[in-house]
């Protein structure tokens, strides 16, 4: 029977558990680290880049302006941590330990696509983790329209028209810089 409470949305192999997948002293890292860098919110709102959100960073299922239960709120954001784990673990399948929690963290924030498509998980591929670890930084702005650009260039925001995406924009983000910084700080744990 589907739990009331548990988000919708995303797939899982239903047996998986993150403590199983991570190593439950890992996996206590990741999920407070989560709730540190995403915030917790429990009504759902638009975020700096104006993606509909909920909870801990949840973007899926979301409805702007509806408040979310503890109790949901606890399984949305243990649902998206699995997934993106085994996002992570896919693409990258030696990654263990603090690293794990490090790209874990930066795939939940950038999408498990980007993740995986991203200079970081090809380091780690070739087993050289340092450099993984400092190729995180890069991913510290957000793209959005002209109008949000403007809006984010008035609060002090660097923001430059995108290359790729016609009528775009790259605007860096200190907030993203902070989080870069205490991911790859994770990352870099352990390693000589």
């Amino acid at each position: 029977m589907d739990d009331p409470a548990a988000p919708k949305g995303l797939s899982t192999p239903a047996k998986l558990t993150l403590g199983g997948v991570m190593g439950a002293p890992f996996a206590l890292a990741f999920l407070t680290n989560v709730v540190a860098l995403e915030g917790d919110k429990r009504v759902g709102y638009l975020d700096i880049a104006g993606i509909p959100t909920k909870c801990s960073g949840d973007t899926v299922d979301v409805v702007v302006g509806r408040l979310y239960s503890d109790a949901h709120c606890r399984a949305s954001t243990e649902r998206q941590a699995l997934a993106h784990i085994l996002e992570v673990r896919r693409c990258t399948p030696r990654v263990q330990g603090h690293q794990l929690v490090a790209a874990g963290l930066l795939a939940y924030n950038i999408g498990g696509s980007a993740y995986c498509g991203s200079t970081a998980a090809r380091r780690f591929n070739a087993g050289d983790l340092k450099a993984a670890c400092n190729a995180f930084a890069p991913w510290n702005r957000i793209t959005v329209s002209q109008t949000r650009a403007e809006t984010m260039r008035r609060a002090g925001a660097n923001c430059v028209a995108s290359k790729t995406k016609r009528g775009s924009f790259l605007c860096t983000v200190r907030g993203l810089i902070n989080r870069r910084a205490v991911e790859a700080k994770i990352c870099l744990q352990g390693l000589s």
